[in-house]
């Protein structure tokens, strides 16, 4: 209806949002420009967290929408409630690496392999966790996080 009425070749609100249309308040392009600081300054970790609702998604997109594909290897992890060799097997599969195995350390060393390879070449690698606070509770301990 709003289609016709406003004169939209398309329809601006689906879920998940589209970040063609993202509206960024001041307190979401500040939180984009921390991550693109991050991302660029390759600062390692980094979380963005905030109420349900409040457009960490949206963000989140909208950011990995702009980042050049050259220069950046990108990944979106929807179910980190996996355990640690499901979370390794998502990773692998989201990034392409091809695996025949699902033992934890065959896919470790794919993945440092991976990550040596996109480094070598000059790409950022950048998987993106969502929903990381109902992570699966060996999570942190797997991959080492404090």
């Amino acid at each position: 209806m709003y289609l016709d009425f406003y004169g939209f070749r398309e329809k601006p609100f689906n879920l998940p949002p589209d970040p063609r249309f993202v509206f960024l308040s001041k307190n979401h392009r500040e939180a984009f420009a921390h991550l693109l600081y991050g991302i660029n300054n390759r600062a390692g970790f980094i979380a963005l967290t905030g109420e349900v609702g409040s457009g960490k998604t949206t963000v989140l997109r909208a950011l990995l929408s702009q980042l050049d594909a050259d220069h950046h290897r990108t990944a979106l992890i929807f179910n980190p409630c996996l355990s640690p060799p499901e979370l390794l097997q998502s990773i692998t599969r989201e990034f392409g690496i091809p695996t025949c195995t699902s033992h934890s350390a065959s896919l470790l060393e794919a993945l440092n392999l991976f990550l040596l390879q996109q480094n070598a070449a000059g790409r950022t690698v950048l998987p993106s966790m969502h929903s990381g606070r109902k992570s699966h509770r060996g999570f942190r301990r797997h991959f080492s996080l404090k």
